[in-house]
């Protein structure tokens, strides 16, 4: 990994403040956003779930990572500030709290990107063995964190008047169902069809609202599948070959969250490679 430290901040999100929820892992779309919107010069309050050091996989142990922690210092490198929270994206009194440590820390927010989920997992089973917790659990950290996340930094970035940038991650899973993934699936879907519905509702207070929606990327969240022996198959049917990256996927957050971006709302937008696959 290419060192960080004393690198300059640039001037695009010069000011700003942003929260990137799911923010933890060292190989993560999170963590490859909150380092693109830290160079483009934001502050970052970076979010994890508190993590067991002994969970990490063993990449993140041999590199002596912290979670969150670490994140922060990546952030800080690039010139900004960090803040590290611990939150429960499902617990709508985190989020609150999650809210009031950003404004107590920086004095506002502009930009949040919904990344958090649920581990890939308990869930990717048929339908009829899929038990009612395992399918809540993902409903209520995809689902229903994003909408606890928006509407709490959309009411503060109304009552700021300045406009701001809500950027949800979906997936190509939230365009196409598959087999033994109902609750991903049910999850994505939902959360595409509410940043639709809240793109239309806060365009006139400048703020927009889209989805990313990742195909294959190279995270820890693939690590599952790589021990099934399951990837070369899903390779085969990416016409680039190959999986994208958190970096790739965090720098098309970074433009939509940038004033290029500024007359994009209501967007679906897929990076796949060329293809719908799942992430």
């Amino acid at each position: 990994m290419a060192s960080l430290a004393n690198s300059e901040p640039g001037s695009e999100l010069s000011g700003k403040v942003a929260i990137v929820t799911g923010a933890g892992r060292r190989r993560g779309i999170g963590r490859g956003t909150a380092n693109v919107l830290a160079r483009m010069g934001a502050n970052v309050v970076v979010t994890g779930t508190g993590r067991d050091p002994d969970t990490f996989p063993d990449d993140e142990k041999e590199a002596g990572w912290h979670d969150i922690k670490s994140t922060a210092e990546e952030v800080e490198a690039h010139g900004v500030r960090a803040l590290p929270l611990v939150v429960n994206v499902a617990d709508e009194d985190d989020v609150q709290r999650m809210i009031g440590a950003t404004l107590a820390e920086f004095g506002r927010i502009d930009i949040i990107v919904n990344n958090a989920a649920a581990p890939y997992g308990d869930d990717r089973v048929a339908v009829v063995d899929l038990p009612t917790d395992v399918f809540k659990k993902v409903i209520d950290v995809k689902l229903m964190g994003t909408f606890f996340c928006s509407k709490a930094a959309a009411s503060q970035m109304v009552k700021q008047g300045e406009g701001g940038r809500i950027v949800n991650l979906s997936s190509a899973m939230g365009k196409s169902g598959q087999a033994n993934a109902s609750a991903y699936n049910a999850a994505n879907f939902a959360v595409d069809g509410f940043t639709q519905a809240l793109a239309k509702e806060l365009a006139k207070h400048n703020i927009t609202a889209n989805c990313v929606c990742p195909g294959l990327t190279d995270t820890a969240r693939m690590d599952p599948m790589r021990r099934s022996g399951g990837m070369d198959a899903r390779l085969s049917g990416i016409p680039m070959g190959r999986l994208g990256t958190d970096n790739e996927v965090g720098e098309l957050i970074g433009f939509l969250c940038s004033p290029k971006a500024g007359y994009i709302t209501g967007q679906a937008i897929n990076i796949n490679g060329g293809s719908i696959t799942e992430r």
